[in-house]
């Protein structure tokens, strides 16, 4: 099997009633037709936690961006973070078929999704704080997306073909995403004084929690660069920052997300099994 196979498998379109995500719909697995054995040489564990980690990444930003909807400034700031937040819902759903796949459980990306405790996400925690004002969800998007954007480019060229098609993939989106954020942050730092103000409290908020990132996937230089080309440009810079301890890769979380969850999770929890 070629990776460019497994890429046009991914790609290709859906009817509507496969384009969406939800408990208990019972749409197609998102990967039906693909090879999904897999390779030699490939550790099958250390795949696995790679897929589910980047897969709570997306579900988890995926949510915080959903809780725009009705409550960003213009309806077109809300409708272009909701388009994010589907895009890394998509993402989201093919890693964790991947991870049913590799891990030897067959479960599908529901059960990943749903019925998880928050000890067992393995999400950076920076992806799970409250979104506060638009400013912080800006900068933290610009951080996130930069650094997701910089692991799928690497990505693209794994051995396992499954998740270097989902990797090479979603490199599109992922630079809308950095492009969307970083035109934020220039045009909030270069405004007013309150939103001048605003962004730069809000990179003093995300600076300690970059290390995390950068723990999870060492790509320090690129991130940064890019960081201080965005702030540079909107008149600020990047702060310096004392990494905080602790690690979501190892299930360990702020206070936010179980509540996150609760709320993400309280339907398919409530009627388990059900289907509509």
């Amino acid at each position: 099997m070629s990776d460019d196979h497994v890429y046009l498998t991914l790609a290709e379109g859906h009817d509507d009633g496969d384009a969406r995500w939800a408990f208990g719909t019972g749409f197609e697995d998102p990967l039906h037709g693909v090879d999904t054995a897999v390779p030699e040489g490939i550790d099958a564990g250390a795949l696995a936690a790679c897929c589910l980690a980047l897969a709570d990444d997306a579900l988890v930003c995926a949510q915080r961006l959903a809780e725009w909807c009705t409550r960003a400034p213009e309806l077109e700031e809300e409708v272009a973070l909701a388009n994010i937040g589907l895009d890394l819902l998509g993402q989201a759903r093919l890693l964790y078929a991947r991870v049913g796949r590799v891990d030897g459980t067959g479960r599908d990306e529901d059960a990943y999704a749903y019925f998880r405790d928050a000890g067992d996400f393995r999400n950076v925690r920076l992806a799970e704080l409250p979104n506060g004002d638009f400013a912080f969800s800006i900068v933290r998007l610009l951080a996130l997306s930069s650094w997701r954007l910089a692991h799928f480019q690497r990505l693209a060229s794994h051995a396992d073909p499954v998740l270097a098609a989902i990797a090479a993939k979603g490199v599109n989106e992922l630079t809308y995403h950095r492009q969307y954020a970083a035109e934020w942050a220039v045009r909030l730092g270069d405004g007013t004084e309150e939103s001048h103000r605003r962004t730069r409290t809000a990179l003093d908020q995300v600076a300690p929690y970059l290390d995390e990132l950068f723990a999870a996937h060492d790509a320090r230089d690129e991130v940064v660069a890019v960081l201080r080309q965005v702030t540079e440009a909107g008149g600020l810079s990047l702060p310096p920052w004392r990494p905080l301890p602790g690690a979501g890769r190892d299930g360990e979380h702020t206070a936010y997300l179980a509540p996150l969850l609760a709320e993400l999770q309280s339907v398919a929890r409530a009627h388990p099994e059900a289907a509509w």
